[in-house]
This record gives C-alpha cells, structure tokens and sequence, in this order.
C-alpha cells in the first residue's frame, strides 16, 4: 500500500477502536496464531482497555529495549499508545516517552488511552516515522513494534532513528521479516494469507540497511514462523558511543577534503605511516574496502574529527575476514577520547561483518598509538626491523592484531 492508503486503513482502525471495537490487521487466525497484538504482553494490568483493543504489534519491544530508570524513549509508529504506556512504566516519572504516529486518529486515540491510564510523562506526535518532528540526539532508546515493514523508504527510517538517537543509544524494536528475498509469488501468497507481511526486509537486507545507518552491534533473533519465509522478529542494534557533543558515522564522499586534510596532518607528525602525502579521494577510496569506514564530526557543525578505515589484506578467499586499519584524529582534538571512540566503533563493525582479525603496523616511537590499540584488546605480534627508510632513518614497525572473540574463536 502507498503511504496515504497506510494512513487510511490505520486511522479507519483507530476510529474502530475509539468506538469500542477490538481491531486486528492481520487474518485472524495468522493474528491469534501468530501472537500479534496484545497476546505478546505478559505485563499489561492496569492499562486500557482501548490501548489493548487497538495492538496491533508483532512482539513486545518494550522488553526487547531493556529500557531503564530516566530513559528517554520514541516509538516509532506508536498507534494506540501501548508501548509508549508500557515504555512511560519503565522509565519512570524521571524519564519521557514520545510516541509517533501518522495517523491524527490514531494519536487521539493513543492520548485518550494515556488520559484514561493517569501516565503523565508521555507525548504524541503527529508525523512520519520517515522524518522524525525531533532534533537529533534526543532519546536514549528508539523503539517500534510491526511498523518498519509498513514504510515505502525504509532506509530513511533507519537513518531517522540513528539522528535522533544520542550517542550510546539503542535501536530494539519488534517487526516482520522474511528469512531470505521471496519471490513474487511467494510474498504475494504471504501477504495474502497474513497481511502484516507486507514490504518486509530480509534478514540480510535489514541488517545491511542498518549498518549504511551508522548502527553496530546488529542483533536480528527470528521469533514466531509465520510460513511462506516470513517471520516475526526481534532488531536490536547501537549507536557508536562518543563524548559529548560528538558523533561518529559511516564516512561519506562530502567527507573527502577533511578526512584528507586529517590524514596529511597525521603524515606531517612523521610518527604515522611511511607515506609523506595523503593520497586523492580517488586513491583512498580505491584502496581501502568501501564499508568500514567511519568518522567522529562535531555534532553541531558537522566538522570531521577523525577517521577510521579499512582496507583488504589479500584477494585470496581465505584472508576474507583479515583486514588492515588505519585510524586518524585532528591533531587538535588527541587526547579526548575520540580516537578510542572511533576504534571501538570500528571493532564493532567489523564484528557484525564477520571479520576475524584487524592488524595494522605502528613505529614503536608512536607510543600513543601502542596504548590505545593495546587497551582495545591489540596485541604486539612481531617487530619487523629496519623495514623502511623514512626521513633518511631506517625504522622499525611493529606488527599488531586484534582477534575477534566472537568470529573464528
């Protein structure tokens, strides 16, 4: 369906439930079967009978997100308020839960629901789960049950919630998904039968929209089976954690001119890299892999702070998961953390892609550099003396790595 028919059918339902009705957007055999609605809830005494007459979800986020004490929450798609009710429990009178929702008549009725429960410290908002009416760094916890499939641009959606999150925050939320890409037919013959499966991603193709998103330590968890491939599941992933006032993520092409003005920078010192000038964009995008590569900018003005890359270390099949790293600061902002912020994204992300070992090489001189791959869990592996003259000095370069404890151990 077209956004607006989404819209229609949504609020027609919210106006059934503001009547009275108990609503449900699936067959009602796939509905009851399957645990959509209210059936995934073990913990809703004392909230509305119209917030539980209009769930319409696949799964309980709530409890997927682990929400804590003061946390500020946004759910995505929020219809009749359930989740945001359960959510404003959680966090308590300290936190706040915001709850988006295209259709004016299903924002009625999620207030009604949240007037009728005497919950205070909620708010509904009137928009699209494709542009967020937030600023960005706003919630701790970005939540939504059933909805993501529903959108026509879900890759906006994706990247709505990496901007409003903070720094550190968490991406749980319930949808449907299909085990592998069906086929016409076969999503068709899903869609027919159960309804809620219409637009979903794949596995795969979730998880890759995710990381394009700046998200890490992606965790996609099939639950209920459906039939046909198609499958409730439960998302969960992160926003890269950094100071204050920072962001770190994905390097984009507008990057160019900063992330190479870094990088001379760093050549300049002469304690990092036998190269004395920072190749074109061209040449640094060429050698390098074109995922895995991240930045830390200015939350405010956008400015890039540092970087971090990766590039292959062999064609061969079997060096597939092996990758060489190099990571750069603006020499005026070394020593606030940046740099460890950055490497620690950039083990995350090469977790979730499978990679086994990071390793790259450090003059012994650069002992800035040891210690802070050391503290992330680089190990010396090897000297390799005298490898190169640089500067009319012949040097010697320390080989480090870094093994996965989750792939290949």
């Amino acid at each position: 369906m077209a956004h607006d028919e989404i819209v229609d059918h949504y609020s027609a339902l919210a106006r059934s439930a503001l009547s009275g009705q108990r609503i449900a957007d699936c067959d009602p055999v796939a509905f009851t079967d399957g645990g959509f609605g209210p059936a995934s809830y073990d913990d809703t005494a004392a909230l509305p009978d119209g917030a539980l007459r209009a769930s319409l979800g696949c799964g309980n986020p709530v409890a997927v997100a682990e929400l804590r004490t003061g946390e500020t929450v946004l759910d995505l798609g929020s219809g009749g308020g359930i989740d945001v009710l359960l959510s404003a429990r959680r966090v308590g009178p300290h936190g706040a839960v915001f709850g988006l929702d295209a259709s004016p008549a299903m924002v009625e009725l999620a207030r009604r629901n949240a007037e009728q429960a005497g919950v205070h410290n909620v708010q509904f908002l009137h928009g699209t789960i494709e542009a967020v009416p937030l600023p960005g760094h706003t919630v701790d916890v970005v939540i939504s049950n059933c909805v993501i499939n529903l959108s026509d641009d879900k890759a906006a959606v994706l990247a709505e919630a990496f901007r409003v999150l903070r720094p550190g925050g968490r991406f749980g939320v319930s949808d449907v998904v299909t085990a592998q890409v069906l086929d016409e037919q076969g999503r068709q013959r899903a869609e027919q039968r159960i309804g809620c499966a219409a637009g979903s991603l794949s596995v795969q193709e979730y998880r890759d929209l995710l990381v394009a998103a700046g998200f890490v330590q992606i965790v996609i968890t099939l639950t209920a089976d459906h039939g046909d491939g198609v499958h409730s599941a439960i998302v969960q992933a992160v926003k890269p954690a950094i100071g204050p006032g920072l962001e770190i993520r994905p390097m984009r092409e507008g990057d160019a001119a900063e992330v190479l003005a870094i990088y001379q920078a760093g050549l300049d010192t002469g304690q990092a890299s036998f190269e004395t000038t920072a190749p074109s964009w061209e040449g640094f995008t060429a050698s390098r892999l074109p995922h895995l590569r991240y930045v830390a900018v200015d939350a405010d003005s956008g400015e890039v702070l540092g970087w971090v890359a990766a590039s292959a270390v062999s064609s061969r099949p079997v060096y597939a998961g092996v990758v060489e790293h190099s990571i750069y600061v603006h020499p005026g902002c070394q020593a606030h953390g940046i740099g460890r912020a950055l490497l620690a994204a950039f083990i995350a992300a090469t977790e979730d892609a499978g990679v086994w070992t990071i390793q790259s090489g450090v003059f012994p001189e650069n002992a800035a550099s040891l210690s802070l791959h050391q503290a992330l869990g680089f190990r010396v592996v090897g000297t390799r003396e005298r490898i190169g003259c640089h500067h009319g000095l012949w040097r010697d370069v320390l080989m480090i790595e870094r093994r996965s404890t989750l792939t290949g151990a």
